[in-house]
Formats: structure tokens, C-alpha cells, sequence
């Protein structure tokens, strides 16, 4: 089995940084500053992963950050350009609430988590985060909530029977 090596060129994946956090360590000669970035990507057709990269520059911290979010790609089920059924994902103190929108709505969605399901393709949801506003627990809750999601074709092929026995 070969399998074919990774290239950025090949790479149509978009990248989106969530968050910079500037860190600070006291040590005996003074402070250490270093930086914490929270990157998402996303190839708009129902791929998306997160992934945080730490380093001494902004630069290199969004690199390591994209190459973590590439190696946490997770595939999403869409319906459409929306979400198959409402989703309630909690992370933390985090919950993030998903609920599929009609043709023309929009990405009513604030924080991290527009800009995750706009790198997944989704064109048309309502969402509301409650609890803790913390941008890296927003985005895991996000991805968890979009792991949960299932069309009805998937649950019929998983149960050996057809979307009509299911929906009905």
C-alpha cells in the first residue's frame, strides 16, 4: 500500500487563526515571553480540525498550530449547506448549541464557532454558546458537536435497514 506523501500544493486546505495568547514565565534572569495560537482549518466541503501551537514567535506558533489542526482533521456530516439534526455539545464549562437553519439564513454564530463551520461549508445555522466564553473550549466544544452529527442515511447503513423504516 503506498501511501502519497503530503504537499502543501496539494493541500486545499484554508487556514483560520482563532486566538493569539501572549504567555509569560518568570524565570531567575527575568520573563520568558512566548506565544500560544489557536489555528482552525477547513477545506469547506465537511472537513475541519483544530489544533494549538506554542512557541517563542507568532509565526512559528501558527505553523505548529497548522500542522496540529491538519493531523486532527475530523470529517463532518452536512446535509446540504446545513447541519443534519440540532446538536448540544458541551466541553468544560462550555456548551455549544447547533441547530439547523432553512435555505437563506446565514451563519448565525458568534466567536470561534462561525468561523469553524465556515471553514466546514456550512452556509445556513443558528447556534448559541453558554457558559464559559473561553475560545479554546468554544472550538472543542464545536468540534464535538459536529463529531455527534449523523445523516439519516448513515444511521440506516449502521442499523441494516432503510431511511424509510428509520424516519417513520
Amino acid at each position: 500500500m503506498s501511501r502519497e506523501r503530503f504537499t502543501p500544493e496539494k493541500d486545499k486546505m484554508e487556514e483560520k487563526v482563532l486566538k493569539v495568547n501572549r504567555v509569560s514565565k518568570t524565570v531567575k534572569g527575568g520573563r520568558k515571553i512566548s506565544f500560544s495560537v489557536l489555528v482552525a482549518v477547513g477545506d469547506g466541503e465537511g472537513q475541519v480540525g483544530i489544533g494549538l501551537g506554542k512557541a517563542n514567535s507568532v509565526p512559528d506558533a501558527m505553523k505548529k498550530g497548522a500542522a496540529n489542526a491538519r493531523k486532527n482533521i475530523i470529517k463532518v456530516s452536512l446535509k446540504g449547506n446545513t447541519i443534519p439534526h440540532d446538536v448540544d455539545a458541551k466541553f468544560n464549562a462550555t456548551n455549544v448549541f447547533m441547530k439547523p437553519a432553512t435555505e437563506g439564513t446565514g451563519v448565525i454564530a458568534g466567536s470561534a464557532v462561525r468561523e469553524i463551520l465556515e471553514l466546514v461549508g456550512v452556509q445556513n445555522i443558528l447556534t448559541k454558546v453558554r457558559g464559559s466564553r473561553c475560545k479554546i473550549n468554544i472550538a472543542r466544544a464545536t468540534i464535538a458537536g459536529l463529531q455527534e452529527l449523523r445523516t439519516a442515511e448513515e444511521i440506516a447503513k449502521l442499523r441494516g435497514k432503510t431511511v424509510q423504516e428509520i424516519l417513520s
